[in-house]
């Protein structure tokens, strides 16, 4: 059963950054139905740019998650344009440089909605590809003792210096448009759109993607074709100011970084107790092989299981891609069927 989507109010939630949010709000919706023990929960948080009405593709029976067997929750992460937002909130304007959220945020919120709304103690598994599995390993190693299972598809726990610089280049795309004010924008920025876009398309797809022209297997007339309806058009949904929120989270993105862990990042992996499958794709530009297999190495319970695919990032998403879809199912089934630690 899918529900409605609903929305969790926070009170004066502190934020990582120092902030104190008056109302906060996380927007969410549910499949499925909760076992009575409790017992059968996944959680689902959502990716750069994306909101749950974006990722539910695989929320089916017999899908990756099956809405017959687990109660899936997917989550906005904040910045989304749903869950509290620069473009939803005033207390978040970027003019305010001291603000922003981190996966810290995210999680600690999300922790509060499972307990509050939901009475969940512990989660069968956390789900999440991109910025999800950034939340993901997040969960794990803030609250090891209640994550059984993660499931992190191209994603790492703590973003690279390589990866650092294609966020600023995005970032930068956007703000060098003659919109942006120096603490926000005055009107659209056409020109940030375009060139966000094809930085952004230049990296989700391997060279062998191109190279085969498989977007034209997807219905696409031309390369430009594919970057300005396949690519430009979606960015363009989203305003400017959560996209470079986004960002920022995800330029922050590092699970060692908060009061826990106090910078200990190879501690945080360490704590992770949960069983928890590493599928990179192998031809991923963001998140390399080489550096989720360094991080699969320091989680005491990880299996590091790369998706053969040339889509590169986006084969962790793959509803476009029946292939690479098969793939994460069987590995996603095969960790859901082993026993809980």
């Amino acid at each position: 059963m899918t529900r409605s989507a609903d929305a969790f109010a926070l009170e004066n939630f502190a934020l990582q950054c120092g902030t104190v949010l008056t109302r906060a709000q996380l927007v969410y919706q549910t499949h499925g139905e909760l076992a009575r023990g409790r017992d059968n929960a996944v959680l689902y948080p959502t990716s750069y740019g994306a909101r749950h009405t974006d990722i539910d593709w695989l929320i089916q029976p017999d899908g990756i998650l099956d809405p017959r067997r687990y109660f899936v929750i997917a989550v906005n992460m904040f910045g989304n344009g749903l869950s509290t937002s620069p473009s939803n909130c005033e207390a978040c304007a970027l003019a305010e440089q001291r603000f922003w959220f981190t996966h810290f945020d995210n999680v600690r919120a999300q922790e509060r909605l499972l307990n509050e709304v939901f009475g969940i103690e512990r989660l069968a598994m956390v789900y999440g590809w991109s910025m999800g599995a950034q939340q993901a390993y997040h969960w794990g190693a803030l609250y090891p003792e209640r994550v059984e299972r993660i499931a992190a598809l191209c994603g790492t726990a703590r973003t690279t210096d390589h990866n650092r610089v294609f966020l600023e280049s995005l970032r930068a795309a956007l703000t060098a448009d003659p919109a942006w004010t120096g603490s926000g924008f005055d009107g659209i920025p056409e020109r940030g759109y375009r060139a966000f876009a094809r930085i952004y398309a230049s990296w989700a797809a391997s060279q062998a993607f191109y190279r085969e022209g498989l977007y034209y297997k997807l219905g696409y007339d031309s390369l430009e074709d594919y970057l300005q309806r396949g690519w430009e058009a979606n960015y363009r949904k989203r305003n400017p100011h959560d996209l470079i929120a986004m960002i920022d989270t995800w330029l922050r993105c590092d699970v060692g970084d908060n009061p826990i862990y106090r910078g200990d990042y190879w501690g945080a992996l360490a704590a992770i107790r949960a069983r928890t499958l590493v599928m990179p794709g192998a031809t991923d530009l963001y998140f390399t092989p080489e550096d989720c297999a360094a991080e699969a190495a320091r989680i005491p319970d990880a299996e590091y299981r790369p998706i053969p695919s040339i889509w590169g990032h986006r084969a962790g998403n793959p509803y476009q891609n029946p292939e690479d879809a098969a793939f994460i199912r069987a590995a996603v089934r095969e960790l859901l069927d082993r026993p809980a630690l």
